[in-house]
């Protein structure tokens, strides 16, 4: 049990029946009347953000999520198949439960899958990737004056703005959290 005044910006709580992250955390004490927390919370399960307070002896169950290192094989229509490189056992998932996290993702590489007593509710890619453009416009010399980017197609699909000097057939550093061009490789 996690007492409100214990509260650390990271923690994964069970509040009603569901598990929410706390993302911000804000004693407040008045100088009027009892000290209560005001907090941020993100519900992992659907994603949804909400603001609650709650006064600071109040408790709540820390929610345990596991966080397991997976190897993504490949799709097959709506499933994504993943392997634990452990025990080799694998799990097939549907497009609703991994979103577009996969969209920087080619087969074969390493990925972390999130569940809560056993439901998988999240798939968290490497923070970067390296991956080829296959298609691009050609840049022209001169245009770079104001730091300009083109579009990009990278490998696996996506679309990734790049400066106008990257050409097809590079390879190039992308950010999975934001999904920006880094540098090329």
């Amino acid at each position: 049990m996690i007492s409100a005044g214990d509260f650390r910006n990271g923690v994964t709580l069970e509040i009603e029946g569901n598990v929410y992250q706390i993302m911000e955390f804000q004693h407040v004490k008045p100088g009027k009347g009892a000290a209560f927390v005001r907090t941020k919370l993100k519900n992992i399960i659907n994603g949804g953000v909400v603001e609650k307070t709650f006064r600071p002896t109040e408790k709540f169950p820390a929610a345990r999520i596991d966080r397991v290192e997976m190897q993504y094989l490949y799709s097959d229509g709506d499933l994504y198949n993943f392997m634990n490189t452990e025990n080799y056992d694998q799990i097939a998932l549907n497009k609703d439960d991994i979103g577009d996290s996969l969209k920087f993702v080619k087969e074969n590489e390493m990925v972390k899958v999130c569940s809560y007593n056993g439901n998988v509710f999240a798939v968290e890619p490497p923070l970067f990737v390296e991956l080829e453009i296959t298609d691009t416009e050609p840049g022209f010399k001169g245009d770079t004056a104001t730091g300009a980017t083109k579009p990009a197609t990278v490998e696996t699909g996506a679309v990734v703005y790049v400066p106008l000097f990257v050409e097809q057939g590079d390879k190039i550093k992308i950010d999975t959290r934001t999904g920006e061009y880094l540098s090329r490789v």
